[in-house]
């Protein structure tokens, strides 16, 4: 069984979901007494174990709403006949050998694989013996992870999965040396059965089957109900069975009024007395709660947890982390594998960053060295760029007068005054001439020069001699 939290909140709710069911009921803890607050008891139209658990916890919600219930935190009694109950002798053994034994009868006793189930098992001292009787009762996991998640979607938080019939007779006080119980509880839909003796829970089962429809109207089958007992009270060992003397009947509604009345006379053939269960007595719970309140398996429930009375049956599965699902899929094989496969991955990750590192190191030395003559390289071509404009090393402007001078006469029949030459390409030449044969010779001349051309004369005014002046362009024409 789970342990139950230490610390324990000043509230709780008690929450009864059963089928399309929902009954709670909110608990407050003030000096060492408990004082009932807002209760809801509605038919739900989502059941949460058959429909999505969203609009299941949604509806929830919305009923807890109306009924002005804002406690978060929750005590649940699950349904009854979700439970899976084996009862068996065990031996006197040594304390360690314990758990095995109880493990072998969860297999051989239940129809479904335990690892599926959350168990709870009671052990009872059989009286003048050195055997124990023992009761496992287990849920499915499947179940409580559902119900969880529609407490989720109805924004409440679970603090223990129980029973309310246990919660209802545990805090009725059976002792070793009282009398033993049978106690019934009748809800709406549900009949619940526990038999308590020594001290300690020897039974628990339902009893549906005597819950019969006529018309519009339920009723209980009352023989049903007593063959039923009879027969849970027979497969007692005598060493319990002698004990049972009392048969309390829980529950609110006139069914089970009807149902002790009907009892009453039968049971006497069974050793029985029957007492009738519907409002709390002073001291009947671990908490003072106002005499004369409904006595509900909620209310009691939260009663039971409020209080922290030991032997309160908790369900609530443990929280399990990412990693403990992981792990919890693959056997240790394959988990030696994966790990040695992520060993190696991490090997091998860092290898190749030390290769890296290595080689980063050497680099960074080499550049170390090299940095110096590097920073004068990269001073040297700043400087290449900011001056090459200046320099050109086809001596452009030289080769134009060249040319130029190539052209005139040597025996002086035709002089430049003056030779403009504007960006590096257009010359404008102004001379004189001693005749206009002499002056068209010239033009000629420049003319057959490959570097020159566009030809064209500007001015020629006089005679002999004659003022001229013409203009030319020199190199390769740029292209519009």
């Amino acid at each position: 069984m789970p342990p139950l939290n230490s610390k324990r909140p000043g509230s709780i709710l008690g929450l009864c979901l059963d089928g399309d069911r929902l009954d709670g009921v909110v608990l407050r803890r003030t000096n060492g007494s408990a004082e009932p607050g807002a209760e809801v008891s509605v038919d739900l139209s989502l059941k949460p174990l058959s429909h999505d658990p969203e609009l299941a916890g949604r509806e929830i919600r919305e009923r807890l709403d109306a009924a002005e219930i804002r406690e978060r935190r929750c005590a649940v009694s699950l349904p009854l006949g979700w439970a899976l109950c084996h009862s068996f002798r065990m031996p006197a053994l040594p304390e360690e050998d314990v758990p095995g034994f109880l493990q072998l009868e969860a297999e051989r006793g239940f129809s479904t694989d335990p690892s599926t189930l959350i168990l709870s098992s009671h052990r009872l001292p059989l009286p003048g013996t050195t055997d124990q009787h023992v009761v496992q009762v287990g849920f499915p996991l499947e179940h409580l992870q559902r119900m969880e998640s529609v407490l989720r979607a109805a924004r409440l938080t679970p603090v223990c999965f129980s029973l309310s019939l246990p919660a209802l007779q545990a805090a009725e006080g059976a002792s070793a040396s009282g009398p033993g119980v049978a106690a019934i509880e009748v809800i709406e839909n549900r009949i619940g059965l526990l038999v308590t003796a020594a001290g300690g829970l020897v039974a628990l089962r339902t009893l549906d089957a005597a819950i019969e429809d006529e018309g519009a109207e339920r009723r209980i089958n009352a023989a049903v109900v007593l063959r039923e007992l009879r027969i849970t009270l027979g497969q007692l060992s005598p060493e319990l069975r002698t004990g049972v003397t009392l048969l309390r009947i829980y529950g609110t509604g006139g069914l089970a009024d009807r149902l002790a009345d009907e009892l009453r006379p039968r049971v006497d053939s069974l050793g029985l007395q029957v007492e009738r269960i519907a409002r709390v007595v002073p001291g009947q719970l671990p908490l003072g709660l106002p005499p004369g309140a409904r006595l509900t398996g909620p209310l009691a429930l939260a009663t039971r947890y409020l209080s922290g009375a030991p032997g309160l049956m908790d369900f609530l599965p443990p929280r399990v982390s990412p990693w403990q699902r992981i792990t919890g899929r693959y056997s240790a094989r394959k988990l030696v594998y994966a790990g040695g496969a992520l060993a190696f991955l991490l090997l091998l990750t860092g290898g190749a960053f030390l290769v890296q590192q290595v080689q980063l190191s050497r680099l960074r030395g080499e550049w170390a060295s090299m940095a110096p003559r590097v920073r004068e390289l990269e001073i040297l071509q700043q400087e290449i760029k900011q001056f090459r404009p200046w320099f050109d090393e086809s001596f452009r402007s030289l080769t134009l007068l060249k040319r130029l001078t190539e052209s005139f006469p040597e025996e002086g029949s035709v002089t430049a005054k003056s030779v403009e030459i504007r960006d590096a390409s257009t010359v404008t030449c102004t001379g004189t001439a001693r005749d206009s044969q002499a002056l068209y010779k010239v033009l000629d001349q420049l003319r057959a020069a490959s570097e020159i051309t566009d030809v064209q004369v500007d001015t020629v005014r006089g005679k002999s001699p004659l003022q001229f002046s013409f203009n030319f362009h020199f190199g390769e024409r740029t292209q519009p």
